[in-house]
């Protein structure tokens, strides 16, 4: 994973961003997604969350919320430009930045948490958010196919119009922006309500199902196919020394008491 982020022209970070980018370029730091194995529950009731889940008592969890405090400007104005919760959006990358907090030992310790700042991707994966481009360019599709059943209406459709008429550069740049990460936010956001959308079309809502948006979220538009009832999964995640699915974790942060000036 590389990281965009002045400090981390550090030289004695240099030999482990290549083997990062090796570990990931041949996949030997692939995670396979699964369904939750405790996903039925979420059929029947929705499971009890604690007030504090254990993975909100580390270094990782206050660095992170530090961090989503300081965007809160970006996270509010991005979820209503899309018309969704500013805690949906803060739900799906919970997850994504712990992931890299815990797996990624030596940032973390250098970087991360004494600046108090975000994993910011540039590589295979973009952003706060890590969106991969193609997940990006769909995003910027479906807002303007009416066709498409992610279309949002043409009120929406100018939301990530570009400026230049170089798409792909102004894309990374928008998404790697290490001083302002609104668009992030924004194209996650749009990514939710366009799977919203998309299910609400077909009568199978699942706008209070944070559980559910996040799992798709992670594992792409492909893998969104409106059902009765849908299975929580995505992949998973070493969190100290708990197992947790992405989905779980996002249905986790949502119905806890942490950072709760992010609300709907």
């Amino acid at each position: 994973m590389i990281f965009k982020s002045a400090t981390v022209a550090a030289s004695g970070l240099i030999l482990l961003y290549t083997a990062v980018f090796f570990a990931v370029k041949f996949g030997w730091t692939n995670v396979a997604g699964r369904v939750d194995p405790r996903s039925a529950e979420f059929q029947a009731a929705r499971p009890t969350v604690p007030a504090a889940p254990r993975w909100t008592r580390g270094e990782e969890w206050r660095t992170l919320a530090t961090a989503l405090r300081k965007d809160r400007p970006a996270i509010e104005g991005a979820a209503r430009a899309a018309g969704v919760s500013p805690r949906l959006v803060a739900a799906v990358i919970v997850p994504e930045q712990l992931r890299l907090f815990y797996s990624e030992r030596e940032i973390f310790k250098q970087i991360f948490a004494p600046l108090k700042i975000l994993g910011n991707q540039t590589q295979f994966s973009w952003g706060v958010a890590g969106l991969k481009q193609e997940t990006a360019k769909q995003i910027e599709e479906h807002l303007k196919d009416a066709a498409s059943s992610f279309y949002l209406g043409p009120t929406n459709e100018s939301l990530l119009d570009f400026q230049t008429d170089q798409p792909d550069e102004e894309r990374f740049n928008r998404l790697t922006d290490d001083g302002d990460h609104y668009y992030s936010y924004l194209y996650a956001a749009l990514f939710l309500k366009q799977v919203i959308t998309q299910w609400e079309k077909a009568g199978f809502p699942i706008h209070d199902r944070p559980e559910i948006l996040a799992t798709l979220f992670n594992i792409g538009f492909e893998h969104s196919a409106p059902k009765t009832a849908p299975q929580v999964g995505g992949a998973v995640l070493e969190i100290g020394n708990e197992e947790l699915g992405f989905g779980r974790l996002a249905y986790e942060f949502y119905y806890s008491v942490e950072l709760p000036e992010l609300t709907d």
